[in-house]
């Protein structure tokens, strides 16, 4: 047998190595519908705890709402549990197409493609649309699904260090030997918060005759005056060659992306892009609570507005507090702590306070930036953020990192 002492052995010494760097994960069980308010055992098998919920995707609280989830039973009813099968086979609703058509013009797009998931359109539209002449040039941020998707293309690829514009401008003068140079983003950078310049960018790829990719997750729904993205916010609608986006965050929170924008480089995707071809269809089920999503967020945008003031506020409240956090304007607000184990007990202590929070740590974000990456969302009310605040403080100054600096703070866990 292949899988002898030896080889467990090995593995074994790789997992107690990651424990004792302070890397190791833990997986909470929810056992609730995702909301501001949560009950979760942690760990497994001693009870459940209420918690005040700080650091899930749900931007709009709309996982759980009612109006979505009549609509996912109707979809359920009506189309099915699930296709059984890839779209080009016989995997293609009426409504996937219909969503389709709804998110192409949400995005102001000219066409639309679903999958599984974004991570999925991530890993299938540069090897569909880009070959060993062109250039991928991408922010050093970007997210780990676009690194992978970058992996798989015969396409040259580079980096420009994360939001200098000049020196994009150089990659770009660098690169003008190439068939065709895509410029590749996040729009609102997962573990940060902070904004791609999205106008510079786009200048800058006229100015060279580039393409612009457009990784949209975090701020497709709330981010712009109507909630359609990044480059709604930086006035780009439009001038985006392609984005690609999901249904799992603000838009539901179930599963599926999409890559949409410039027709030909969709129809590209449709004709080549791996895991579009070989993954089953976005369920029936989803397909109806997105679309129900997208009446929502059409109709009205106070969620989006009320999720802008839960962020606002909740930025003054830590920063009053003395947390050393990331500036942005996002939803997304890091509290920085440096130190792995100190991220884990941090949020172990807040997680007895009643407050549901991740620390986050190497390989999710570079070593040395260990955060507790606190997420906002609509479904919050002012009473939440204010226990959730009152938690913060008293975690943090049982820990004595109130008021410190940066350097302070890499210096008291060096100790």
């Amino acid at each position: 047998m292949a899988f002898d002492d030896a080889v467990r052995n090995s593995y074994q010494a790789d997992i107690q190595a990651i424990k004792a760097a302070g890397l190791f994960k833990e997986e909470r069980y929810i056992h609730s519908p995702q909301h501001s308010e949560i009950e979760v055992e942690f760990p497994l098998g001693s009870g459940l705890r209420k918690c005040i919920n700080v650091c899930a995707n749900n931007y709009l609280g709309l996982s759980s709402h009612p109006d979505v989830i009549a609509a996912a039973h109707a979809g359920l009813d009506s189309r099915g549990y699930g296709m059984s099968s890839v779209r080009f086979i016989c995997g293609t609703q009426d409504m996937h197409r219909e969503l389709e058509h709804r998110l192409t013009a949400f995005l102001g797009a000219e066409d639309t493609l679903l999958f599984p998931s974004c991570m999925d359109a991530n890993a299938g539209f540069f090897e569909a649309c880009l070959n060993e002449r062109d250039v991928m040039i991408a922010d050093r941020l970007v997210h780990a699904s676009i690194i992978d998707g970058m992996r798989l293309c015969k396409a040259m690829q580079d980096t420009f260090k994360h939001s200098d514009m000049e020196h994009l401008e150089e990659k770009l003068i660098e690169h003008q030997d190439k068939r065709l140079r895509m410029i590749v983003t996040d729009g609102v950078f997962s573990m940060d918060g902070d904004t791609a310049k999205l106008d510079r960018i786009v200048e800058l790829a006229e100015k060279y005759n580039a393409m612009v990719f457009l990784d949209d997750s975090h701020a497709t729904g709330f981010i712009g005056r109507t909630g359609r993205g990044t480059h709604e916010h930086c006035g780009v609608l439009g001038k985006i060659d392609v984005i690609t986006t999901t249904l799992g965050k603000a838009l539901g929170g179930a599963s599926g992306g999409c890559v949409s924008g410039r027709r030909e480089l969709v129809e590209m995707c449709r004709q080549r892009a791996r895991p579009y071809l070989f993954s089953n269809a976005v369920a029936p089920v989803i397909v109806a609570g997105a679309l129900k999503v997208m009446d929502l967020i059409t109709a009205s945008t106070d969620r989006r507005d009320k999720l802008e003031w839960n962020a606002r506020y909740w930025r003054g409240l830590l920063k009053e507090a003395g947390f050393d956090i990331k500036e942005g304007d996002s939803p997304i607000v890091p509290v920085m702590l440096y130190d792995a184990k100190l991220a884990q007990d941090f949020a172990r202590d807040l997680f007895d306070e009643g407050v549901y929070a991740v620390g986050f740590f190497f390989p999710v974000v570079p070593k040395g930036q260990a955060r507790i990456r606190t997420q906002m969302s609509a479904a919050h009310e002012k009473h939440h953020l204010d226990s959730a605040i009152a938690a913060f403080r008293k975690v943090g100054r049982k820990h004595g990192i109130l008021g410190l600096s940066k350097k302070e703070l890499i210096a008291m866990c060096a100790v």
